[in-house]
């Protein structure tokens, strides 16, 4: 006989767990880059909030890029304020493992970033990336700047475009602007940095993000 796990669902927001009004305490400085993970962040820089599946991987994938001044791994999208790891795990949040992306946009612009985010992961698969099933691993791409929703909105719908030309399913992102975003456990913080033989569930489409303007 097969057995089948129900679809994850988000669960509605007057059965969120309560959370906590204390951050989770992280570093003062980011492990591979040396540069704050908080506020306040350089003049000039730009930032984006998106969820790729497991964070881990895709922290990774950011830290990386050549101009990217510090990223953090957190959660977003959810009701419960600071929530823990377990709790965000519970689907009892709302939340989606999210990467705070902070940048010179001289040396990696938001197109970049944007490219890095799309071609990253596969955007049409709901509550899941790859083996990865649950709320907290589904697509999200929020701006934190209104000057940035139609590059983000933008990037969206073309490859959307260019997964429906290569026979994929449709794009199950949230775009829209960033909420709030709660940092993780320090211990999450450039988890592949300290653990570099560590799980990474990343892995893309392989259809190539189409040129954007950004």
């Amino acid at each position: 006989m097969r057995f089948f796990r129900p679809e994850p669902h988000m669960i509605d927001p007057t059965d969120a767990l309560p959370g906590r009004p204390t951050p989770m305490a992280v570093a003062d400085t980011h492990l591979v880059t040396g540069n704050p993970m908080t506020p306040p962040w350089p003049e000039g820089a730009i930032s984006l909030v998106v969820g790729m599946g497991c964070f881990w991987g895709a922290e990774r994938a950011f830290w990386q890029l050549e101009g990217v001044w510090t990223t953090a791994v957190g959660y977003a999208g959810g009701f419960t304020p600071n929530p823990t790891y377990e709790e965000v795990c519970s689907g009892r949040t709302g939340h989606t493992e999210a990467v705070l992306v902070v940048a010179d946009p001289a040396l990696a612009s938001l197109t970049t970033l944007l490219r890095t985010f799309w071609e990253g992961h596969d955007p049409t698969q709901g509550m899941r990336q790859g083996n990865d099933i649950g709320t907290q691993y589904r697509s999200a791409c929020w701006w934190t700047d209104p000057s940035q929703r139609d590059a983000v909105e933008t990037s969206h719908q073309r490859y959307a475009e260019a997964l429906a030309a290569a026979g994929r399913g449709p794009v199950t992102t949230e775009v829209g602007p960033a909420p709030t975003f709660f940092y993780a456990e320090d211990y999450h913080q450039q988890y592949l940095a300290k653990n570099p033989g560590g799980y990474c569930g990343m892995g893309g489409t392989g259809v190539s993000c189409p040129a954007l303007t950004a």
